[in-house]
């Protein structure tokens, strides 16, 4: 992650959300692939593990609100949750609907997005989020890491040259990731100002803390507090042009969005 003090003088990154899940269903190979024609600088996932231990992108606990079936993510296998719809439920991933959908709307393993990233013609971060509480604890960290490992991209050169950010709720899953790999970045997210300004982030060697813009809204001091640390911001989620205006004015380094096509046009108006 660049360092806080190398974004002041630019507009923040903008990461898409789920993908670019404005406008396609989220967490599928056809938010992404927008996202990435969009010129998205990254793009944001969230991690849980099946019940045979893959990784999948996947928010919910349960499949329910984004998907044709039923069920917790946790108790399935990999071939049940890759039987099922993830785009009909979404606009964007109809048939008929105003642009046709460029890819697939199927289940999204993590290993096909890194992929997908990696093989992108210009640079491209990925911030994985891991899901806490969850069944299987400390393992989806563990799973991560050796994914990004395979990937080549679990020992970073330097933190500020790494292509894979690991963010999480859960203070000790970032610790975990940390004590594992110490070059990779890592952001504490939080909606809490005393939680993400405070001694949290310091004692787990975070290097980014990631507060909810109604919290920076709240408490835009947070953005010189990390920079002091030595700790660049991730906000999310900004979709409101004047909460683009917002992080760029007090110098956001990276914003998460569900339109990042939009939100970059914005940033480069201002």
């Amino acid at each position: 992650m660049t360092p806080a003090a190398d974004v002041v003088s630019e507009h923040p990154f903008v990461v898409a959300h789920r993908g670019a899940s404005a406008d396609r269903p989220e967490h599928t190979l056809a938010a992404y692939d927008l996202a990435l024609r969009e010129g998205a600088d990254g793009v944001e996932c969230d991690v849980r593990l099946t019940s045979d231990g893959h990784l999948v992108c996947v928010h919910d606990r349960r499949v329910d609100r984004t998907s044709s079936g039923a069920g917790v993510v946790s108790e399935m296998t990999l071939s049940q949750l890759q039987s099922l719809d993830f785009g009909a439920w979404h606009p964007g991933g109809q048939a008929g609907s105003s642009e046709p959908v460029n890819g697939d709307t199927g289940l999204l393993t993590l290993d096909a997005l890194v992929a997908l990233v990696l093989d992108w013609h210009r640079p491209v971060k990925i911030f994985i989020e891991t899901k806490h509480p969850v069944r299987y604890g400390s393992m989806v960290e563990r799973e991560v890491l050796a994914l990004l490992q395979r990937f080549g991209l679990a020992a970073p050169a330097s933190a500020s040259r790494s292509r894979a950010v690991v963010m999480s709720f859960s203070a000790a899953a970032v610790w975990r990731i940390r004590r594992a790999a110490p070059l990779l970045p890592t952001v504490l997210l939080g909606s809490g100002a005393r939680y993400l300004g405070g001694g949290a982030a310091t004692t787990v060697g975070a290097t980014a803390i990631g507060p909810s813009i109604e919290t920076l809204r709240e408490h835009p001091e947070l953005v010189d507090q990390a920079a002091a640390r030595g700790r660049a911001l991730y906000c999310w989620t900004v979709d409101r042009a004047e909460d683009v205006d917002f992080c760029r004015d007090v110098g956001v380094a990276w914003i998460a969005t569900n339109q990042p096509a939009r939100t970059k046009a914005r940033l480069r108006a201002g």
